[in-house]
């Protein structure tokens, strides 16, 4: 089940940073991944970027990427889904 849920920003803010929605979108994922509370996937998934796209960001921002064994599992269990093991 999959829901949403609306963040007030107030117009001022936005005027304010010069950003649009889907900037500050991306900050707060950003944010989120650099804190350990969302993984790669679902903070590139939030920041509406593609892997690529969203792995060249976070280097230009010197922003390691967190990648445990479990979700190297994941991937691998996908990738045999796939097929392509």
């Amino acid at each position: 089940m999959s829901s949403v849920i609306s963040i007030e920003i107030p117009r001022e803010v936005i005027h304010t940073t010069r950003m649009t929605p889907l900037e500050l979108r991306r900050e707060l994922a950003i944010s989120l991944f650099q804190q350990g509370k969302l993984s790669f996937g679902k903070t590139r998934e939030m920041a509406e970027m593609t892997v690529w796209a969203f792995q060249q960001l976070l280097g230009s921002r010197e922003i390691p990427v967190h990648y445990d064994i479990t979700e190297y599992e994941e991937d691998l269990a996908v990738l045999k889904e796939l097929g392509r093991l």
